[in-house]
């Protein structure tokens, strides 16, 4: 079984990756290293920010990577929390406090005549063991909800209305999710590179 290493030490984005890979590949994450590397997000885009994490994880081991960096971008919010979605508000702070706090500004902004339109976005950056560098990047197409609705998911899923499910992408199963999501929209074009590769 090939063994892909994945630049990021979440153990959510870790089973989503495997989760779409299936029984293909082995995924292992920073968790796997002997110590865990710092990796300072200085980008501008989320494009930037994948390369970066993902170059200096093949920078560290010499083979081939993959990254991504993702992100709740808001309209309505000028495109905020956008990069920095992990960081809003403060790392620390809890997600219910996040996502109430996005809801109440968009909802103002509603008032405003501002569309609750949003999405996720996922860049993926791949770089091949001999530093060939790759990225794709992937969305999916929702709205803010109205209220937090969900325990399923993680982050801003339970205020992201996703039409399709006619629900929040926090009120469904991650398989589902998976199906339709920006990660797997990105993931989706790596793995048909990938293939061509092998």
């Amino acid at each position: 079984m090939e063994t892909i290493w994945i630049a990021t030490g979440n153990a959510h984005k870790a089973e989503e990756f495997q989760e779409m890979f299936g029984d293909q590949v082995k995924v292992k994450t920073l968790k796997d290293l002997d110590h865990e590397p710092e990796i300072e997000e200085t980008g501008k885009t989320f494009e930037e920010n994948a390369l970066i994490k993902a170059r200096t994880i093949h920078n560290l081991i010499h083979e081939a990577v993959i990254a991504d960096d993702s992100g709740l971008v808001v309209d309505a919010l000028d495109g905020a929390p956008g990069i920095y979605s992990s960081r809003f508000m403060g790392e620390n702070t809890s997600y219910d406090i996040k996502n109430q706090a996005i809801i109440d500004s968009v909802n103002e902004k509603e008032k405003e005549g501002k569309s609750r339109s949003a999405r996720f976005v996922c860049a993926i950056a791949w770089i091949e063991k001999d530093g060939t560098e790759h990225v794709y990047q992937g969305t999916m197409e929702g709205s803010i909800a109205k209220e937090i609705t969900g325990e399923s998911g993680f982050g801003y899923d339970p205020i992201f209305w996703f039409d399709p499910f006619n629900t929040t992408s926090g009120n469904v199963p991650a398989s589902l999710k998976n199906e339709y999501s920006h990660r797997h929209n990105a993931l989706v074009q790596f793995m048909q590179d990938w293939r061509e590769e092998k």
